[in-house]
């Protein structure tokens, strides 16, 4: 009994340690807080020897389909017997997520162990700089010591915000992948696309190839137009590469994708939406580039691209975690992201009564997030998430009402009574529950999937 005991105090000090490396991390400036500077990050990679150089590595940004992309070009490269590391964010449920090693998150006790090794590091950079490392440019770092120490065969390293600034982009990678540009944190990257455009093109490194997703003209002219200042090779989406072929199928898509060195057909891809589809082209791009397409290289055998995306999946994009009323998370937060998934609600499920549950952050464009779903949603239940910036509950019922009409706004002040206030309201807008046909959709914020996720999954 003794052992058992001595076991579980070990496992609760594992984790009080991993609370308080969470806890000290989080008094760092937020990721909203934006310093334009490579000077801290710079620093701490110098004083730890340049770990981000110890690997090759494949970046990407855009607005939508970061998170979804990187998690599949991961799953194409580990099929290929590769270790990988990625680092993607914002975080679902847990800090960890941010740093994953052969496709999982690193565990408690290494997340401790990698922050208490660089945090020395991280107090000498902070004293000779202006302004201390923020938490994002902490958790890159440790992202990029926890890579080199594994050590990895190769990284999928996802922006923070933007590109140029972003402290990612301390990495050369020999891929660059853009997907779509929309608009989204207009307040730090500019109110157009051509603005936003110009600070996500400074992922684009001399000798790299760029992996365009499908672009609105003025992005797509700025990404091409810094690809041939630096040398770097263009693959398009709809031009180099792309979906040939989409069907609907049970419980996802089935593809047929022309990559850069050939066809891959009969892909079961087991997510929603044409944006998934999209998505899983720059990813086979990404991956084929990586190998060196254009090069003499880059083919992937059609099985291994099979295997890999028959297990991909995105927690909290169009995630179907219960049925009967179905209740599905999504983290769309800006207007490309929610028109997505409305238009994939719109194609791919048949529910007579879906209900909304909303919780935005107040720095977003709410009222165009709101004007996207509403179409697809019969009421919705607007309520908060956990974090500070998450909208208060009275305004965000006040630019609803506007959007859906009094009738069909419901403001609840909790997350988890929100939840339960909307599976009512589903099933009683059905005939017959147990038919299916009613629906919860979670969204507004990668925060309220996240913590839905956590209320749901118990």
């Amino acid at each position: 009994m003794g052992d058992m005991s001595s076991g579980s105090e070990h496992s609760q000090e594992i984790e009080a340690q991993y609370r308080a490396a969470e806890a000290e991390l989080l008094q760092r400036w937020p990721e909203t807080r934006i310093e334009p500077s490579l000077d801290r990050i710079t620093a701490i990679m110098d004083v730890l020897g340049e770990p981000q150089r110890a690997y090759p590595s494949i970046h990407i940004t855009g607005t939508n389909g970061k998170t979804s992309t990187a998690r599949m070009a991961d799953a194409l490269l580990r099929e290929l017997n590769l270790r990988t590391g990625r680092t993607t964010s914002p975080h679902l449920a847990e800090i960890r997520e941010r740093i994953c090693v052969d496709g999982e998150p690193i565990s408690r006790e290494r997340f401790t162990e990698v922050y208490r090794e660089l945090l020395p590091y991280a107090e000498l950079v902070d004293a000779r700089q202006p302004f201390p490392l923020s938490f994002f440019e902490m958790t890159t770092a440790m992202a990029y010591a926890a890579f080199s120490e594994a050590p990895v065969d190769v990284a999928v390293i996802e922006v923070g915000l933007g590109g140029t600034w972003d402290s990612t982009n301390v990495i050369d990678a020999q891929v660059a992948v853009v997907t779509p540009i929309s608009l989204d944190h207009t307040h730090l990257l500019g109110d157009n696309v051509r603005d936003i455009a110009e600070e996500k093109a400074g992922i684009i490194k001399p000798g790299a190839v760029a992996v365009l997703a499908q672009q609105p003209v003025d992005a797509a002219e700025v990404l091409i137009r810094r690809a041939s200042e630096v040398g770097a090779t263009v693959a398009r989406e709809g031009l180099e590469f792309g979906v040939v072929e989409r069907q609907l199928a049970v419980g996802g898509q089935q593809l047929t994708i022309k990559g850069l060195s050939q066809e891959y057909t009969d892909l079961y891809l087991p997510l929603h939406g044409a944006h998934q589809a999209g998505n899983a082209a720059c990813a086979i791009a990404a991956v084929e580039a990586f190998l060196g397409a254009g090069q003499g290289g880059g083919t992937l055998d059609p099985d291994v691209v099979r295997a890999a995306f028959a297990k991909v999946s995105s927690p909290g994009r169009l995630e179907v975690i219960r049925h009967n009323p179905a209740v599905i998370l999504d983290a769309a937060h800006n207007p490309g992201g929610a028109a997505a998934t409305a238009q994939a609600i719109s194609e791919e499920f048949t529910f007579e009564h879906l209900v909304g549950v909303f919780a935005a952050m107040k720095d977003k464009d709410v009222r165009a997030v709101l004007e996207a779903f509403e179409p697809v949603v019969d009421e919705i239940v607007v309520t908060r998430n956990s974090t500070l910036r998450s909208m208060p509950v009275e305004e965000l019922a006040a630019l609803a009402e506007d959007v859906f009409g009094e009738d069909r706004v419901i403001a609840v002040e909790r997350l988890d009574d929100a939840i339960d206030h909307a599976l009512a309201l589903a099933e009683a807008g059905v005939p017959d529950p147990s038919l299916g046909g009613a629906g919860v959709l979670v969204t507004g914020s990668v925060v309220t999937a996240g913590d839905a996720g956590r209320l749901l999954r118990g």
